[in-house]
């Protein structure tokens, strides 16, 4: 059977193709893995706790949308966090946050936008999931490139108007992935202001909004809420994966728009795979403790410290805003990920291969994505390999 022809632009995921360039050659010290974004920090101890209490819970198909206590426990959060007070109504339960930007475009992108094919506009470099929900749907893509010119944010205002009118749905994600530019008040107000002129709407991809160096993320909904924006202009996803140090729990949460949840819980109720009671239940205890947050949120923040000891008087590296990702500035990004391989065994993750060629380049040829997951000492040996093997 072929592969359908509107994936045909969609290159190997970015780990097998790291296996590829690297796995032949021998690592030129003990290993180092600082490549993909699995948090490594321990599992708040609530965790064992709730699921023993709650094992029977396995026994039963779980509630579809989240249980009440879950969807109160979010939206408690989010009022919290946020100041916006977001009726249960309005939000449901993910298996985590990559099935909710694929299911959610699928449940709101129409067919044709004012008689076209309808345009999904996509960060470049960004979250793949992006682009095989566009690609799934026979959209079109159109990769925007975020750079250092442009604070690691993609300019949508700066897209023609013809190709504007088309937009059904813009992705953005705060912290950016994988570059840790996060998203000013401003920019996300200017970014629902073009979208209510040429009527899209925002997907805001927020998954790292816990994890930051100098202040908290603003929210997409904290800013539609002070400007009095259409709420069917604004998704939002989030997920306990980095906040509390669980990605194999599986569990988030998307808000939306009465009108665009109820397409959303329609979809899912034929086509999701809801999240097991037991987690239901960890999630809601999750969502509603912050202690675990902080200290987990501690443990980075000294990563950054050692990073920005570490890569003192180095010109060009910098530190992120958010999330847990160095997004180092190197001559070419495959190169320097196989140097480091073989002379060291630290293993980072080349750019290029979190982005697409748009506007004449790849925006992540020149860079590689250094993952501050492993524990403090680690990561602390790996990115001293890193200096001294690529800028010392």
């Amino acid at each position: 059977m072929a592969f359908p022809e509107r994936f045909s632009d969609l290159p190997e995921y970015a780990f097998p193709r790291l296996r590829a360039l690297l796995d032949h050659h021998q690592p030129g010290g003990t290993p180092l893995a600082m490549t993909i974004g699995e948090p490594k920090h321990p599992v708040p101890a609530l965790v064992g706790e709730v699921l023993a209490q709650t094992l029977d819970g396995f026994g039963v198909y779980p509630p579809n949308d989240g249980t009440p206590e879950l969807l109160a426990a979010i939206s408690g959060w989010i009022g919290r966090r946020y100041g916006v007070e977001m009726p249960v109504s309005r939000l449901m339960n993910l298996n985590g946050t990559r099935e909710g930007l694929f299911n959610t475009l699928i449940a709101l992108c129409p067919e044709t936008k004012d008689g076209q094919r309808p345009v999904v506009l996509i960060p470049n470099p960004f979250y793949q999931v992006y682009a095989v929900a566009t690609l799934a749907l026979n959209a079109e893509p159109v990769y925007v490139n975020a750079t250092a010119a442009n604070g690691f944010l993609p300019d949508y205002r700066s897209l023609p108007a013809d190709v504007l009118n088309r937009v059904a749905v813009a992705y953005v994600c705060s912290p950016a992935n994988p570059q840790g530019a996060i998203a000013s008040r401003d920019y996300l107000a200017d970014l629902l202001d073009l979208a209510e002129k040429h009527d899209f709407t925002v997907f805001c991809d927020e998954c790292y909004s816990e994890i930051w160096r100098e202040a908290p993320p603003p929210g997409l909904l904290e800013v539609a809420a002070a400007k009095g924006a259409d709420p069917e202009r604004v998704v939002v996803f989030n997920s306990l994966s980095k906040r509390s140090n669980v990605p194999g729990i599986r569990s988030g949460f998307v808000a939306a728009g009465p009108k665009s949840m109820g397409h959303i819980r329609r979809l899912r109720s034929y086509s999701g795979a809801p999240v097991p009671l037991p987690l239901q239940r960890v999630s809601e205890r999750l969502w509603s403790d912050e202690t675990h947050v902080a200290e987990n949120l501690r443990l980075y923040q000294d990563k950054f410290r050692d990073a920005a000891e570490i890569f003192s008087g180095h010109q060009g590296v910098s530190l992120p805003q958010g999330g847990f990702f160095l997004w180092m500035p190197v001559e070419d990004g495959e190169q320097a990920a196989l140097d480091l391989w073989q002379k060291t065994g630290v293993r980072v993750l080349p750019g290029a291969y979190l982005a697409r060629e748009a506007q004449g380049h790849n925006p992540g040829k020149g860079y590689i994505r250094v993952a501050l997951v492993a524990p403090a000492d680690e990561t602390k040996r790996g990115l001293t390999q890193i200096r001294d093997c690529l800028y010392g």
